[in-house]
């Protein structure tokens, strides 16, 4: 027969009107919701990184490859895509895909107004997947497959952003004019088929996807010419690997460039968010620690009668203690059913109903974001009860500490 368990069993059974069950209750309830803040605030944590993260992407790529240039505007130099990085790119480890693209500066203008904007081509190969979750209205063009008969050598649809098309007064199926500054302005008519909305200002305000074709026509480029290369990885905790093996392969007029080192102030910033979230379970698992070494020492208060009793006995210092540890782990074991629960639960309830909003301006999104990160989530919960039951070691020393004597005078 285990007797610290079964004393413990004991303990744990007590009336739920007595001091020592109102005390744990409270020890549950601590632990619980210390458990489910943790649980909400990594998978808040998660979700703002991704989809801020994902938004970026839509716009560029992990690792940008552009050609070595003085210049700072979007007139950009031509790259081939016949050089051994492009041909070999499949073979670097931890490369998922690369695509090839080209921007250039122009004008849009519709009967009542004019606004300035970027065009950016993309070619065959171009990944519309991240395109596709920011597409609000119509449709992501077919450059290849039905193209508007407006030119026979390139596409004239183009997607353009929710701010555009607020501002210019354009809708899907619309024609819009896009005027091309070089030795002479050059007019191209575009026709909208679709309308994306990321919530990033810096691309939305002046953003346009269209064909590839149409810059290299423009720029009197080749058809294997192109601005820049756009390379994506299987991991995105890879890049830094990969961007030296990316380093590696191209020549010395290429200049690879990292998404982190693009936007880095935005990421200087995620990065800060992980650091107040880790001061932010530090602080919550000390509380719950503290707490359970306080119920735990009033327990022992309330039960040293019962130590004293034990040790008259014979009863060694080692079973006292594992009676209390006992009954700990259940409370920590209920707190860990409880808070995974409520935290769990109230994140479903956001992930699905999206209750809470946020102001797209400043937050980039206008919901507060949910992540399921179950890994970090189980680890979290395994970290909570290692901490908690070394903790719970302080106060079991308390035990060892008392003489039967004075235990049983006290009982008096």
């Amino acid at each position: 027969m285990n007797v610290p368990f079964f004393i413990a069993r004991r303990i744990r059974h007590t009336t739920s009107t007595s001091f020592s069950a109102t005390v744990t209750k409270v020890g549950i309830a601590s632990i619980a919701i210390g458990l489910a803040s943790i649980i909400i605030a990594f998978a808040v944590l998660f979700g703002y990184k991704d989809g801020i993260e994902q938004k970026i992407f839509v716009f560029g790529s992990h690792i940008t490859v552009s050609k070595f240039s003085l210049n700072n505007s979007y007139e950009e130099t031509p790259l081939s895509v016949k050089t051994p990085l492009y041909q070999k790119a499949k073979s670097i480890d931890g490369l998922r895909h690369i695509q090839s693209v080209a921007t250039k500066a122009g004008m849009l203008k519709t009967t009542d107004e004019l606004s300035g904007a970027i065009l950016k081509g993309v070619g065959r190969e171009y990944d519309w997947s991240l395109f596709q979750s920011a597409l609000v209205a119509g449709r992501i063009p077919s450059f290849f497959s039905d193209t508007v008969q407006c030119n026979p050598n390139y596409s004239c649809q183009v997607l353009i952003s929710k701010r555009i098309s607020d501002r210019m007064q354009l809708g899907v199926g619309q024609d819009v004019i896009m005027y091309f500054i070089g030795n002479t302005l050059r007019p191209r008519k575009l026709q909208v088929t679709g309308i994306y909305d990321t919530g990033l200002e810096e691309g939305d305000n002046v953003m346009v996807i269209g064909d590839l074709r149409l810059i290299q026509q423009l720029n009197n480029w080749g058809s294997d010419s192109v601005g820049s290369y756009e390379i994506f990885v299987s991991n995105f905790d890879q890049v830094d690997a990969v961007y030296r093996q990316v380093r590696d392969v191209a020549s010395p007029d290429m200049r690879p460039m990292r998404v982190t080192d693009t936007y880095k102030p935005l990421f200087d910033w995620m990065m800060l968010l992980d650091q107040n979230t880790g001061i932010f379970l530090v602080l919550i698992l000390f509380v719950a620690g503290f707490n359970m070494v306080a119920i735990l020492l009033v327990l022992m208060l309330e039960r040293t009668p019962m130590i004293g009793l034990l040790k008259a006995f014979g009863s060694p210092n080692t079973l006292i203690r594992r009676v209390f540890l006992y009954v700990g782990l259940n409370m920590v074991i209920k707190g860990l059913l409880l808070g995974n629960l409520l935290g769990l639960g109230l994140c479903a309830i956001q992930y699905y109903f999206k209750l809470i909003p946020l102001d797209p301006k400043n937050y980039y999104m206008d919901t507060v974001p949910i992540a399921w990160n179950f890994p970090v989530i189980a680890l979290v919960n395994l970290a909570t009860i290692l901490l908690i039951a070394l903790v719970m070691w302080l106060p079991t020393l308390v035990a060892t500490r008392i003489q039967p004597v004075k235990a049983l005078v006290f009982k008096k």
